[in-house]
């Protein structure tokens, strides 16, 4: 099987071909056939999360070089182990990712992305960036029906990370105004799931100009520029301050941004992991009664919840584009530098 592993952090993957694996036990293999790519990649790649004033996350441990990336993935089952049930050679399936060691209390609460010992397939064991995928058991794979297997692969992260923060903030009372931060691949997902979740057309805040026309067909019902003063200024004379604020960014500036345009028991979900730091003035935490909370990728049941609707086809595409998986590195660094509208495919 075709490869791109990365052999230490910062360097560029390089095309290796390795012995495919064989399934045993309830393992499933996967001929992958798209996989995206995610902003988080980058940060794995480099090995750390930038947390501020100099502070890093070091990642080395839970990745250990050399690593397949990659945990978008929708692909063909080519071979199953001799236990694994209910899939068979043929069925066209989505990779869950995000696996635990089922044992732990996360992960015994059906949330095995919070797992201690995580297992991701991507990250903490190899993932999508090669032709082939072993995925440990049937139930961390979901059919995608009719859709575009580049849309599906989307889905396993843009799409069920959105989805839990848009969960995060229900309920939502009718003229209660939601408020996302950032049009990229995860924004963007998020203003399109919108209407499903909580019923609402999201405002949508970025100050890229360029991406408020995929805002606007994924559903946003206005743009706003958060670094131009008389836009925000007219935003919370309009909506009294926004119920719930997503920042799909996670830069200093972004959180407080979204942390300032809440109303009065408001509440602000971070996702995005940008990094930094910034203030908080702990008094007015209590005195505006707000609410922050992190909401990290999703569960198992919230990506079975998420494929049935993308199945049922009332979702906005993503604007995606599509690159052979050999164009990983410039497409990396495309990403790296802002230059991705929507998301990134990669395929082998």
């Amino acid at each position: 099987m075709i490869s791109y592993p990365f052999d230490s952090f910062g360097k560029p993957l390089a095309q290796v071909l390795r012995d495919t694996p064989q399934p045993t036990g309830a393992e499933v293999v996967l001929r992958v056939g798209s996989c995206g790519l995610c902003h988080s990649d980058i940060h794995l790649h480099e090995g750390f999360f930038d947390l501020g004033q100099g502070n890093k996350l070091d990642l080395s441990r839970g990745i250990a070089p050399p690593r397949v990336m990659g945990h978008e993935i929708a692909g063909t089952v080519v071979a199953v182990g001799p236990d694994a049930a209910g899939v068979v050679v043929g069925d066209r399936r989505v990779v869950f990712p995000w696996i635990g060691c089922t044992t732990c209390g996360p992960c015994l609460d059906g949330h095995e992305e919070l797992c201690v010992a995580a297992r991701a397939v991507g990250i903490n064991r190899d993932g999508g960036f090669a032709d082939h995928v072993l995925v440990p058991h049937p139930r961390y794979l979901f059919d995608y029906g009719v859709l575009a297997q580049e849309q599906a692969c989307t889905y396993a992260c843009s799409g069920l990370t959105a989805w839990a923060a848009l969960k995060k903030c229900a309920p939502l009372r009718p003229g209660d105004t939601l408020l996302i931060i950032g049009a990229g691949g995860v924004g963007l997902s998020g203003v399109r799931m919108a209407a499903s979740a909580l019923g609402v057309q999201p405002v949508v805040a970025e100050i890229d100009h360029g991406k408020w026309d995929l805002a606007r067909e994924a559903g946003a019902a206005h743009c706003l520029d958060p670094t131009d003063a008389s836009a925000t200024k007219a935003f919370m004379k309009a909506s009294g301050g926004a119920a719930a604020a997503i920042d799909f960014v996670g830069a200093a500036a972004t959180f407080s941004f979204g942390l300032q345009a809440l109303r009065k028991g408001g509440k602000l979900v971070c996702v995005g992991l940008f990094g930094g730091v910034t203030p908080v003035m702990t008094a007015t935490l209590p005195l505006r009664a707000v609410t922050i909370t992190g909401s990290y990728v999703g569960s198992l049941a919230e990506m079975a919840e998420v494929m049935a609707l993308a199945r049922q086809g009332g979702l906005p595409a993503l604007p995606v584009n599509t690159r052979p998986l050999a164009d990983v590195n410039d497409a990396l660094q495309a990403l790296r530098s802002g230059q991705v509208r929507g998301r990134t495919v990669l395929k082998p």
